[in-house]
């Protein structure tokens, strides 16, 4: 429709161009804000048809179509406001349709801050569905996809729309946020495009084909969707909707694929793992599954012999036309000796290691393995004795990455002399069958509030967690815990003192990385609980045990004693370090400090996105339940510094603008360079989508962020200035160079800079190929605000027969030829601006009026900058 119908359509009023006209005029100038607030209201009282009227506006003004906080936007929600204090503006029927057909149309261009206030205002949640899903559809077909689920999101169409067609370019271009919301509030399609995921994975599978079905994804490289990605994007995804893992048979084959080459690797490589335990996994992550148990085989054949393939194709039932020829020959000469001969060897390989770990101080008849509550009575006397120290430990069988929490299967109490192994499974049971449900719980919640028992553990926080998964009245104990010692706090503190080892007497042997122990073989450096043991005791714990299948019945005997080992030890380091606490670096009170609520193990920790501070001794703030981060100190873009993942180059360019120190990974760039780049040089890491999870464990905690990937380029910015307490001031805007981030400029007066495009001009009428031009397309070069980063001491030399050839000394040669014709005979200008390292040439323009406005409401006004500036 054009303007003129639309004009000639409305009632007799107040002319909505005209108040446009006006409110244009107070837009541009900071101080006027609250008269323009003003201006709107009184405009829309005097219009006869308000709705009307801004579409009137909408169309006649194209400030709206940019990113970022324009007029258009300020207007329609303040239009959005004005309607909730006068409701009777409202329309209905056919008049409320024609609105709706005009609206629609400027929805194809229209930013995604614009459609909240769009919807409300003209209801288009009651316009007719199949109208609505056309619209989309348009955008679709367009190449819109974002702009397409967006809307749709808004709308509530999804149900009506094809999941896969929806979400697969979006999974394309690295919008996983945006995936996630539009089947967020809906379960079947959350497990429908789990099922795609899942058809993604399969081996024969090729993304490709797939990317070839959507138009103007030519840019992105379908690779980077790989069968790793998706994996951990698909195990998101179960985890986030509590969706049955069953439902994608390809990923969880892959991942147990995963688990088998982790497994041969801690066994053959490392040598971490006993026979046993590896055994054990091994078997039950196979089962029955003969895809696996082929890979299996070809795992065997590789680390192993023919002789123990056969084996373990034995004890699979893998029946033999799976079997390579070899295998099912040797098969048929199984002898049971070789069995005997490796659990001897497994045997004196333990004996030898005895002499290299700690050992229990306690005779083997005081570890008691408790399974019915009639073996529970002796324990809870001594347990909960007043004025008890209690060793305290937890084993669950490792999970491999798959959902959900563990569940203990033992736990460990140790007191002086004795050791009390909880078998929790069997204990729970018991309780369920005889309808004693509560006692098991009531003991557990008794030790750990009971103020007159010192509880020790180490990363208790994560053992706690573990607890409550694995019995519901147990959680938030974590809050009712007093007297708790976390010797994970200690950890922290020995990693940070820089005392000797040695001082005070004690001979601590630490053992470099992969030294070789008295059996020859190479061990792996200790850490955890069996590093503190090391530093404190003399001796490391032996953790071959600690990935044993906890949850088998009956128990090994080598279990039963690392269970052990594992609680009591917590009593020996506590007393050493209560006598002596100086001779380790220590503070002398350190019994009091110690005493607080459970600290977090490492490997427990979740940081997405959070700025933590915690406590020097590990402790919650006072008069809070829950650890309350600390804002970071405010700082100056200059003292900030990032690198930007290749999908993130816009939001670089925004705050390269604003001052901020940034690095940008080129479009073929690997996204593990972010994390090689964030190490050598102390940058944040800014990414988005899946590449977060692997690059944010890659660095030190808090400098990994991932910014919403559906966002626009500008409210990414603002995100991550508001999250590091960036202060941004005028003077800090354009203070570096876009193109190569350098911060030092040359100031060159106008006239001299007229000699020097002059002299680049007449340079390339005779052809000369000596003189520089410039490095990049005329239209390139934009005008810029005065940088503050000026370099006094550089100069211009010319070495051409005219001043053709200029550079700065170090070298670099001004890039005068992209100036376009006109610039230097503007009045207003005085001066240039050139980049010290690439030659660029700036000068202040109208780009600094529009960055300005963009981003005012977080602009900090420092001394004299208070200024007005006449925006362009």
């Amino acid at each position: 429709m054009s303007q003129e119908s639309n004009s000639s359509d409305r009632p007799a009023g107040q002319d909505p161009l005209l108040l446009l006209k006006t409110l244009q005029l107070l837009w541009t100038k900071k101080e006027m804000q609250k008269q323009l607030k003003e201006e709107i209201r009184r405009g829309f009282a005097g219009l006869e048809d308000p709705l009307a009227g801004l579409l009137d506006m909408l169309e006649s003004s194209g400030d709206w179509k940019g990113k970022g906080h324009s007029l258009g936007y300020y207007i329609s929600s303040e239009l959005q406001l004005w309607m909730k204090e006068h409701p009777a503006v409202q329309q209905s029927g056919t008049k409320l349709k024609k609105l709706q057909a005009r609206v629609f149309r400027i929805l194809d261009q229209c930013p995604a801050n614009l459609l909240d206030p769009l919807i409300s205002i003209y209801q288009l949640h009651t316009a007719d569905r199949n109208y609505l899903l056309g619209h989309v559809s348009h955008l679709y077909r367009r190449g819109d996809y974002k702009e397409a689920a967006i809307l749709s999101i808004k709308l509530k169409l999804q149900p009506d729309q094809d999941v896969e067609k929806m979400c697969a370019p979006l999974l394309f271009q690295d919008k996983i946020n945006l995936v996630e919301d539009y089947v967020g509030e809906h379960p079947e399609l959350q497990r429908r495009l789990l099922q795609i995921l899942d058809t993604w994975c399969e081996p024969d599978f090729n993304i490709r084909d797939v990317a070839r079905q959507y138009q103007g994804l030519s840019r992105y490289k379908p690779d980077k969707l790989n069968r790793k990605m998706l994996s951990k994007l698909i195990f998101r995804l179960l985890d986030r909707f509590n969706v049955d893992p069953a439902l994608c048979p390809n990923v969880i084959n892959q991942r147990h694929l995963r688990t088998l080459n982790y497994l041969f690797y801690k066994r053959f490589v490392e040598k971490t793992m006993t026979q046993e335990n590896w055994a054990d996994h091994v078997q039950s992550t196979v089962g029955e599954n003969r895809w696996l148990q082929g890979h299996l085989i070809e795992l065997l054949l590789r680390y192993c012999d023919w002789s123990t393939a056969a084996r373990w194709a034995q004890r699979c039932n893998v029946p033999k036309e799976m079997l390579p020829s070899e295998v099912a020959d040797e098969l048929q000469k199984l002898q049971m000796q070789e069995r005997v001969e490796e659990a001897t060897k497994e045997e004196s390989y333990r004996e030898v290691k005895k002499k290299d770990y700690y050992q229990l101080p306690i005779p083997r008849a005081n570890i008691h393995l408790l399974q019915n509550w009639e073996e529970m009575v002796q324990c809870c006397e001594k347990v909960l004795q007043p004025g008890q120290v209690v060793g305290i430990d937890m084993e669950w069988r490792p999970s491999f990455g798959m959902v959900g929490k563990p569940r203990v299967s033992l736990l460990q109490l140790a007191v002086r002399d004795e050791v009390f192994l909880l078998d929790l499974p069997r204990l729970l049971e018991q309780a369920e069958v005889k309808d004693e449900k509560e006692k098991l719980p009531r003991f557990i919640q008794t030790l750990y509030s009971n103020a007159t028992i010192t509880k020790l553990g180490y990363g208790m926080s994560g053992d706690l967690s573990s607890l409550a998964a694995t019995c519901s009245t147990l959680k938030g104990m974590d809050k009712q815990s007093q007297s708790v010692v976390d010797l994970l706090t200690i950890d922290k503190l020995l990693q940070k003192s820089s005392t000797d080892w040695k001082k005070g007497g004690l001979k601590v042997d630490v053992l470099p990385p992969e030294q070789s122990c008295e059996d020859g073989e190479l061990r792996q450096p200790e850490k955890g609980l069996s590093l503190l043991v090391q530093h404190v005791l003399g001796k490391p714990l032996d953790k071959t045990e600690q990935m044993s299948n906890w949850e088998k019945r009956p128990l090994r005997e080598e279990q039963i004693l690392y269970a052990a080992s594992d609680a009591y030890c917590l009593l020996e380091v506590y007393e050493k370090l209560c006598k002596d606490p100086e001779s380790f670096g220590l503070s002398s009170d350190l019994t009091e400090s110690l005493v607080g609520k459970p600290s977090v193990k490492p490997r427990a920790k979740k940081h997405l996105n959070k700025q933590e501070v915690p406590s020097p001794s590990g402790q919650q703030c006072k008069g809070s339940d829950k650890e309350t981060p600390r804002p970071p100190a405010p700082i100056s873009p200059k003292e900030f510094s990032v690198v930007c993942d290749n999908m993130l180059q816009g939001l670089g360019r925004y705050l390269r603008c604003l001052g901020v120190d940034v690095r940008m990974l080129e479009n073929e760039d690997d996204h593990r360079k972010a994390a090689e780049i964030a190490r050598q040089e102390g940058r944040v890491i800014l990414t988005s989508g899946l590449p977060y999870q692997t690059l944010q464990s890659q660095v030190g905690e808090g400098r990994c962020f991932s910014v919403n990937c559906s966002g626009k380029a500008k409210e990414q910015a603002l995100q991550v200035l508001q999250h590091f307490n960036v202060r941004v001031t005028l003077a800090d805007i354009f203070s570096r160079c876009q193109v190569c981030n350098c911060d030092k400029y040359l100031k060159v007066p106008k006239e001299r800079m007229r000699q020097l495009v002059e002299g680049s001009r007449l340079s390339l009428r005779d052809g000369s190929t000596g003189c520089p031009t410039s490095y990049e397309k005329p239209g390139r070069t934009c005008g810029a605000a005065q940088p503050t980063g000026s370099t006094p001491g550089e100069r211009l030399e010319s070495t051409g027969p005219c001043g053709a050839d200029v550079g700065l000394v170090g070298g670099t040669a001004l890039q005068v030829a992209a100036i376009p014709p006109g610039v230097l005979d503007k009045a207003e200008l005085t001066d240039f601006y050139c980049c010290t390292r690439c030659g660029k040439v700036f000068w202040e323009g109208s780009h600094f009026g529009r960055v300005v406005s963009q981003f005012r409401d977080i602009l900090v006004t420092v001394g004299d900058e208070q200024r007005v500036y006449e925006l362009n």
